[in-house]
């Protein structure tokens, strides 16, 4: 840990001005269609162009490769942000750099990176991570889709579930090439949605999020070539593990963006709605709500940029990652969840923007790892330290 001394919560001039610009984008073109978004359950294509156009699609990939070359501080700022108004959008996003664009950059080969990095980086391909399956969630290791060896290539079988940016257009994902070997048996693979055997399944109808689409992707006999396995074969657990530990930083983003919207929804509530003679802002009631989200809300804060903040710095952040993510996505819970409280029977219509955010909050428990997966991945660090 750095000592007190070494300790700075003072935003740089420059993750100021991405703040300042993703806020503006987010407030000025992207709030006013959030409520249309969420009932139209359809990725904006029009917003993501503008994403592209602001540099955002690649905020933390090295400008050589077709990024902005920012900090993982200022990832987390934009993803806050944009989380903010429409959540849905920023997971899109989040999904991409973060479990797409990153593991690839980090694990890929030259090629692999000019390739597919640098049109991903510049939202000339939207990415994914195909990695859930219907037997296999938190068990990673339990995935049944298999790869098998041709020449030239491989040949893999199987379902994947809930894929974030499912109808995109390049996938990081792992099949089984060794099934006797366990985790140490999967590899992994970028797949395009050109390859033949490659096709979408269901479209999921979901809760909350809907401005990102997530879909089923199907595996048959699809062949893909050796140029497309990213790291060595076998070692697709550990490439899985290492990317997981990056997003959930960035899922406990957006889940510090969902609770602020409610937040900020809620305390402007507090402040109008008249009753008994007076704002309900007045009774010791709602104060007490207001003041438990605002310190919930700072504290889950604190930990996501803490871990933004060490991972800049070449830090493990195992452990901080999934603290960061249990009590960022809990928080968004219980925020989400006073503000409806707030609000009342309002809090319950539609029309009112904190009806979206109590569910779009949930997800953030479940993916990039459960609650409970979190607490096993912390306990297991600290019995080692």
């Amino acid at each position: 840990m750095p000592g007190l001394g070494d300790v700075d919560f003072a935003l740089t001039p420059e993750q100021e001005l991405i703040r300042t610009t993703v806020r503006t984008f987010a407030e000025q073109e992207v709030q006013p269609r959030a409520k249309a978004l969420d009932a139209e359950d359809a990725f904006p294509r029009d917003l993501w162009q503008r994403l592209i156009e602001l540099q955002l699609t690649g905020v933390i990939i090295p400008e050589r490769y077709g990024g902005a070359g920012l900090d993982m501080v200022s990832y987390m700022l934009t993803i806050e942000e944009i989380s903010r108004v429409c959540a849905g959008l920023a997971v899109a996003l989040s999904v991409h750099i973060s479990v797409a664009t990153s593991p690839i950059l980090l694990f890929g080969t030259d090629q692999q990176r000019e390739r597919f990095v640098v049109p991903m980086a510049k939202g000339a391909l939207l990415g994914g991570f195909a990695q859930t399956e219907p037997n296999a969630g938190s068990d990673a290791a339990g995935i049944t889709t298999t790869a098998s060896r041709r020449e030239g290539g491989w040949v893999l079988n199987g379902t994947k579930t809930f894929i974030t940016n499912g109808d995109g257009d390049v996938f990081v994902t792992t099949a089984k090439t060794d099934p006797a070997a366990g985790h140490k048996g999967i590899t992994t693979f970028i797949v395009t949605k050109e390859l033949d055997g490659f096709s979408l399944g269901v479209k999921e109808d979901k809760m909350g999020i809907r401005a990102s689409t997530t879909y089923e992707l199907l595996f048959t006999d699809m062949f893909v070539p050796d140029d497309q396995v990213l790291g060595l074969p076998g070692e697709g657990f550990r490439i899985a593990m290492a990317t997981l530990d990056a997003s959930r930083i960035g899922i406990g983003a957006q889940a510090i963006g969902i609770a602020q919207g409610a937040f900020d929804q809620a305390l402007a509530y507090a402040q109008q709605r008249q009753a008994f003679g007076g704002p309900i802002g007045r009774f010791g009631a709602i104060q007490q709500m207001l003041a438990d989200m605002a310190v919930r809300l700072e504290s889950a804060r604190l930990l996501v940029y803490q871990a933004a903040w060490r991972k800049d710095r070449g830090l493990d952040v195992n452990k901080q990652a999934s603290m960061a993510k249990l009590f960022a996505s809990e928080t968004a819970t219980f925020v989400t969840n006073k503000a409806v409280q707030i609000h009342g029977g309002y809090g319950y219509i539609k029309e009112y923007d904190v009806e979206r955010y109590y569910r779009d909050a949930k997800v953030t428990e479940l993916y990039e790892g459960t609650s409970e997966i979190q607490r096993l991945v912390i306990a297991r660090q600290l019995l080692k330290e």
